[in-house]
């Protein structure tokens, strides 16, 4: 059996459901200032999220409708870092870079001493 459809959500959901609306509207249309200013104004309500008391209260829907939203932030944060990769990518195909050994630099920069070079041999 599902889970009863809420008869009224809670302000703070609404305005974190409304934020993630505008977060997902300007990452489809690849509007970088506008995710920007959608992610600040996700920040912004986040920052104002209900006591944890609020989410235990008899009747209360607000645990589940967080998880949901937790749900969909972490797709919508899926989204984001492949769009960052491709955009990675088309930069570094369009200007390609002398690469750098996967661990010589880490281990030049880490003070590890003769542990490092171990590692770096093994």
């Amino acid at each position: 059996m599902s889970a009863p459809a809420p008869t009224s959500a809670h302000p703070w959901i609404v305005s974190l459901q409304d934020g993630l609306d505008g977060l997902e509207k300007a990452l489809l249309a690849g509007d970088a200032p506008g995710v920007e200013r959608a992610s600040a104004a996700v920040q912004v309500v986040l920052q104002g999220a209900p006591r944890t008391a609020e989410f235990g209260l008899p009747g209360s829907l607000l645990r589940f409708d967080m998880e949901r939203a937790a749900q969909r932030f972490g797709q919508l944060r899926q989204a984001v870092q492949r769009a960052s990769a491709q955009s990675q990518r088309a930069v570094h195909s369009l200007l390609p870079q002398q690469k750098q050994a996967t661990y010589g630099g880490l281990a030049r920069a880490a003070s590890t001493g003769g542990a490092g070079r171990a590692y770096l041999s093994a």
